[in-house]
Formats: C-alpha cells, sequence, structure tokens
C-alpha cells in the first residue's frame, strides 16, 4: 500500500510519500538505542514537563490537526477536534500521576528476611508501536505517553492512510522539549515491521488493529521473546432490558454506533434488546439513523463522514449483502451513497443467523446488527457467542441484572447505562481475540516496564 494522503471525501490523492530505506530505518534505531542510554536516567519531573509542554501545544493547534485528520481519514471536524483535545488531557494526566503510578512498591520486608524489599518499575528500552488509522493521535497517544513517562523511547509505524498524523506527532514531540531520539515516525510499509521487531534493539512492541496483524506480530515477538501488548478488533454487544431508559438507550445507541463514522473497535455493534421494549426501542433506534446527516466531514452539519478507504467501503458492503442475501432484513439504509468519494448509508440489520457473515465478523463502519432475545441468559449468550471480548455495553436499572452483566459478559470493559468510550483515567485493553494487555492507567504504563524485585539484607 503506497504511503499517502487520499482524501476519503473525494477520491483524491493530497500528497504522496516515500518510504524509508533499510539504512534509514537502522540509523533511526541507532538513534534510539543511544537515546535511550541516557534518556532512561532523566527524572520524572523533566518527563512530565515536555509532556504537559506537549499538551499545550496540541491545545494551541487543535483546529489545525482537526482539519489534517479529516482530510486523512474523514472523521468531521468536530470529532477530530475532540480526538485532539482528549490527545492533550492524557498527556497531562500521565504528567500529573506517572511518577505515582511508577513508584517503588513497597514489601512486607519483615516477612522475607529484609532490611527492605520492594518492586522497581524501570524502563524497557526501545518500544515499536503498529497503530491504525481510525484514530490517527489517540491511538498512538494511548502508547506514547505513558512509554515516554516510563522512561522508554518509541518508534511508530503507522498506518499507510495517515502519514502526516504520524509526522506532526512525531513532530511535535520535539517541539514540545523531548530531545531527539526519544519518538520516531518511520514511514515504512508493513512488509518491514518484522525486521524492526527482530533487531536487537527493538525491546517490545504494541499494536492497535485486525487481528491478522496482531497475531503475526505476535508470532514474531514470541519468537524472538519480545513483550507485546495487542488491542484488536471487537463487535461490542450494546444489551437492553425493560428497565431501562429506553429513550436514552436509543439515543445512546446511534451515537454509539456511528462514532467516528462507524469505525471503532469499541463502536456498539449488535444491538440486543429484550422483546418486551423491542419494539419501542427499534422504531427510536431507526428514527435516530433516519436523522442522521451523510456528507462533507468538514461541514458543521454533517453526522457521517465517508469510510477512511475504498477497501473499507467494499469489506462493508460484502457483509451487509451477504445478510441480505441469507434473509437479513434491511431497516434503513443498505447501500453505498452515490456520490464522490467513500461514503455509505447508516444501516440497521435485524432477524440476523449464525450463518450470517455478520453474525461473527467485525462491521466497521456505520452498520448495526439488532437481535431480539425473551431474557437475561440469551442476552448473554449472544453477547459472548463472538470470538472479539473488547467492551460491551448494558441498559437496565435493576442492581441484580446489573451485576450479572459485569460478572458474565466477557469483555475487556463493561458500561453499564451508558456508551463504551475510552479515557485516560481507566484502563483499556480486551480479552479472547482482541488481544491481551492493557493501556491507560498504572496497568498501561508499566506494561513496558521491567518490574524488578528488590531485597536488601
Amino acid at each position: 500500500m503506497a504511503i499517502a494522503t487520499i482524501n476519503p471525501t473525494t477520491g483524491e490523492t493530497v500528497r504522496e510519500f516515500e518510504s524509508l530505506t533499510p539504512t534509514e530505518v537502522d540509523a533511526a534505531l541507532d538513534r534510539a538505542a543511544w537515546r535511550f542510554a541516557d534518556y532512561r536516567t532523566t527524572s520524572f519531573d523533566q518527563r512530565a514537563t515536555w509532556l504537559r509542554a506537549t499538551a499545550d501545544l496540541l491545545e494551541s493547534e487543535a483546529d489545525d490537526v482537526a482539519t489534517m485528520m479529516t482530510t486523512e481519514m474523514g472523521k468531521t471536524l468536530a470529532a477530530a477536534k475532540a480526538e485532539t483535545l482528549k490527545c492533550a488531557k492524557a498527556f497531562r494526566y500521565v504528567a500529573d500521576h506517572g511518577a505515582a503510578m511508577l513508584a517503588d512498591e513497597v514489601a512486607d520486608a519483615g516477612a522475607v528476611g529484609a532490611s527492605r524489599a520492594f518492586m522497581r518499575y524501570q524502563p524497557l528500552g526501545v518500544i515499536l508501536a503498529v497503530m491504525p488509522w481510525n484514530f490517527p493521535l489517540w491511538q498512538a497517544v494511548r502508547f506514547v505517553a505513558p512509554a515516554l513517562m516510563a522512561g522508554n523511547v518509541g518508534i511508530l509505524k503507522h498506518a499507510s492512510n495517515v502519514p502526516q498524523s504520524a509526522l506532526y506527532l512525531d513532530d511535535v514531540l520535539r517541539r514540545a522539549g523531548f530531545p531527539e531520539g526519544c519518538f520516531q515516525t518511520l514511514l515504512v510499509g508493513s512488509d518491514m515491521v518484522e525486521s524492526i521487531l527482530r533487531d536487537p534493539r527493538v525491546a517490545a512492541a504494541t499494536l492497535t488493529g485486525s487481528e491478522p496483524a496482531g497475531r503475526a506480530v505476535a508470532a514474531i515477538a514470541g519468537d524472538e521473546v519480545k513483550h507485546t501488548v495487542l488491542e484488536l478488533g471487537g463487535s461490542d454487544p450494546f444489551i437492553v432490558m425493560p428497565s431501562a431508559d429506553i429513550a436514552a438507550a436509543a439515543r445512546t445507541a446511534v451515537t454509539a454506533r456511528v462514532q467516528n463514522n462507524g469505525q471503532s473497535c469499541i463502536a456498539a455493534k449488535r444491538f440486543i434488546v429484550h422483546t418486551d421494549v423491542y419494539d419501542e426501542f427499534v422504531e427510536r433506534f431507526v428514527d435516530g439513523f433516519g436523522a442522521l446527516v451523510v456528507g462533507d466531514p468538514t461541514d458543521a452539519a454533517t453526522d457521517v463522514g465517508p469510510l477512511a478507504t475504498e477497501q473499507g467501503r467494499t469489506d462493508l458492503e460484502e457483509l451487509v449483502d451477504d445478510a441480505v442475501t441469507r434473509g437479513a432484513s434491511v431497516l434503513i439504509g443498505g447501500r453505498r451513497v452515490e456520490r464522490a468519494g467513500w461514503f455509505y448509508q447508516p444501516t440497521i440489520l435485524a432477524d440476523i443467523t449464525a450463518e450470517m457473515d455478520i453474525y461473527s465478523a467485525e462491521a466497521f463502519g456505520p452498520v448495526a446488527a439488532v437481535y431480539r432475545v425473551d431474557d437475561i441468559d440469551a442476552a448473554i449468550t449472544i453477547a459472548n457467542d463472538t470470538t472479539f471480548g473488547l467492551g460491551g455495553n448494558a441498559w437496565t436499572t435493576d442492581t441484580a441484572e446489573q451485576n450479572r452483566f459485569i460478572d458474565d459478559i466477557v469483555s475487556g470493559q463493561v458500561f453499564i447505562n451508558g456508551m463504551t468510550t475510552s479515557y485516560p483515567e481507566l484502563g483499556f485493553g480486551g480479552v479472547k481475540r482482541s488481544g491481551y494487555g492493557r493501556e491507560l492507567t498504572a496497568h498501561g504504563i508499566r506494561e513496558f516496564c521491567n518490574i524488578k524485585t528488590v531485597w536488601i539484607g
């Protein structure tokens, strides 16, 4: 795939970039390894100062950064600006709390016959991050802010269709004061990931992306005995029970499905509704989809922009067409928008069966699948009948039902009476084929640390 900015609203190529040569990549890895040797000794206070300066720059440049992201992958300007400001918040949060998260963890010295005993969190070294296009800054910032605070240095291989976002992150960190080599964007194709990950100068890797990409990186890292964190796909359930506020649930369901033009791993994708409230919920849900404005993402009136890539739209069309051929009902939408760019109508499908591809595959776009269930047991069964386990939503005011969903939905996170999202203050990650490891909070910042046991007699 060419490394280029192709505007998904028009299909036009905006700017193309040359891939780095193997010699240039080798030089970048040398810089990273050399920089880590002294960066690891910098103080938490110094790192926090640079993180806060990065946040300041992001806030001051938010409008321009939003325009760049919208041009590269088609999210609305409002969503792109919100993402930029969320990144600034994350940099500040890590700056404010990182030192405490990485403080020595004191153990019971007397119990182990020591005068002192503790666990110390020390950086691993050069960390490779392989990141996707759907949140061009946020996905990378979830890694880079904790990694730099912990004393690691970063190498970013970003998706080939968001090169300007990747280069901006490299540039803004440098302008904020981080020394050369602390973070470097490598404009390379996916064919170079294996050689970079196998390089002895690289200590570990993190990947957010598709399941096949995660499998490939995990296999290479396993062969090299290198630590990885993977955040892969999701097919999150959105369960609605009779005690729920149906109007609120339906409003939230619309946003939960079409956020980021429907291209989010933690977007709700399977709407599992109790039969007692099914008709009311579905009517409100369809009305909400019908009110959405599809169009130019730079227009403030637009709710849903284009898919980020032409192939992404093709994949979505094939899922919908397969479902319809096998008997699914189209409640609204169901086809591409006939205009320039890679637009697809917000779509709701019902009468889904296990024989349809959409039952098990992740629909990465504004397409919702609705299921009717008779009780909580059936809701949980369908919710868990997937290879994914990233997030989940459940709507109920019944405490016993809430506890069932919290305990029995197999996922990395469950949101009750609200939309699954990510916060710097909460851990993030999945189970099953949605990946392993955690990002954000103390759990995330420690992923790329050597947790060293210290015993002093």
